[in-house]
């Protein structure tokens, strides 16, 4: 499985960007794809997941009501919408998969099998 993260960038506070996680190799019939965030200095940070099939999601509580993910099981692609950007947002943000994860695991890197690359978001003035 590999997975191509993509559109990151530079945008104004308040502005918004969409991120895009294309999935390609053999993928599992059930699995969930999840966004993750890195700044400078912190922790690796579950972000927002969703499920391929039933659609089950997760959204951190720093970015709930401004981001919004989306999938496309028939393309294998998932998206992260992110509206109302915030300086604290920027980070480079990763993408992953993995099998058998559960909604209480979400937000745990350790739960995917597979990343992709990072792509910086930058929010600044």
């Amino acid at each position: 499985v590999q997975l191509q993260a993509s559109g990151g960038g530079l945008v104004l506070p308040g502005g918004s960007l969409r991120l895009t996680c294309a999935t390609s190799g053999v993928t599992p019939d059930h699995y969930a794809t999840g966004w993750f965030r890195q700044a400078p200095g912190k922790e690796r940070e579950g972000v927002s997941c969703i499920t391929n099939d039933d659609g089950m999601i997760f959204y951190a509580d720093s970015v709930k009501g401004r981001f919004t993910i989306t999938r496309d099981s028939a393309r294998n692609t998932a998206y992260l919408q992110m509206n109302s950007l915030k300086p604290e947002d920027t980070a480079v943000y990763y993408c992953a998969a993995g099998t058998g994860i559960i909604l209480s695991s979400m937000r745990n890197a350790a739960a995917y099998n597979y990343w992709g690359q990072g792509t910086q978001v930058t929010v600044s003035s």
